[in-house]
């Protein structure tokens, strides 16, 4: 749905990470990665705020609930910290 059915201009190159779901399914916490620069990340998670109701809306229906979980998105940076990580054992290995 995020890649193919959201038509925000805003929203760049984005791809859903994980789902965190409450036990109760009320909430609903999107992580999504997006490639770019910080500006155009602030970019397409604005665009993605702005289309939740959408998601939400065609999320129940889709899926017949009678409670539709408020989605929330998060930027997820795991990967960006894992190369950073990568990056500082790497300088660790090369000084010894």
């Amino acid at each position: 749905m995020v890649e193919g059915e959201l038509k925000d201009p805003r929203i760049g190159f984005v791809t859903v990470t994980c789902v965190d779901l409450s036990a109760d399914f009320s909430h609903a916490r999107v992580l999504v990665s997006v490639l770019g620069t910080d500006e155009e990340r602030a970019e397409s998670l604005a665009g993605l705020e702005s289309a939740a109701g959408y998601v939400r809306r065609e999320i129940t229906h889709r899926l017949r609930l009678r409670r539709s979980p408020e989605i929330v998105f998060v930027l997820d940076r795991g990967a960006e910290e894992a190369a950073r990580i990568e990056d500082l054992l790497g300088k660790l290995h090369s000084s010894e």
